[in-house]
């Protein structure tokens, strides 16, 4: 199993470059379709997904980090697993509350494909990073 997650914590390192990207250029992000379009957002989401992408590049590397720790068996992968697994579940949770909670008052925060696949990827994350700090809770007992 922990092979699994590790393997699995790994595709984060893609969600990273994206992120990256948006930072670097939120246009070319929306062009790729790793942010909500223009036509499809209200304006105000742009800025606080840019400043979202920028957290993400200072923290969400963790998971990624972790998963190298978890397939190479090194000594401190169940600590990293649970700091990178915590960071996961509160990003996805997080997110997606703000998002739902964004649509529940009207605001248009992107396509309904936009927002499945956004939905997916977070939901993505609280699984991985519950698995990540389950493993590692259950190695270090």
């Amino acid at each position: 199993m922990r092979t699994i997650v590790g393997v699995l914590s790994l595709l984060g390192w893609l969600l990273y470059i994206g992120q990256l990207v948006s930072v670097v250029n939120f246009p070319l992000a929306q062009r790729l379709g790793l942010q909500e379009s223009a036509d499809s957002a209200d304006p105000m989401l742009q800025p606080m997904e840019f400043r979202a992408a920028a957290w993400d590049l200072l923290w969400l590397w963790t998971m990624p980090a972790a998963g190298i720790l978890m397939l190479i068996n090194h000594e401190w992968w169940p600590y990293a697993a649970m700091i990178g697994g915590g960071a996961w579940v509160d990003t996805g949770g997080r997110e997606a509350a703000k998002i739902l909670g964004l649509r529940k008052h009207g605001v248009r925060t992107g396509s309904q494909s936009e927002h499945n696949l956004a939905m997916g990827v977070f939901a993505y994350f609280i699984i991985i990073g519950l698995l990540a700090i389950g493993l590692g809770l259950i190695e270090v007992l």
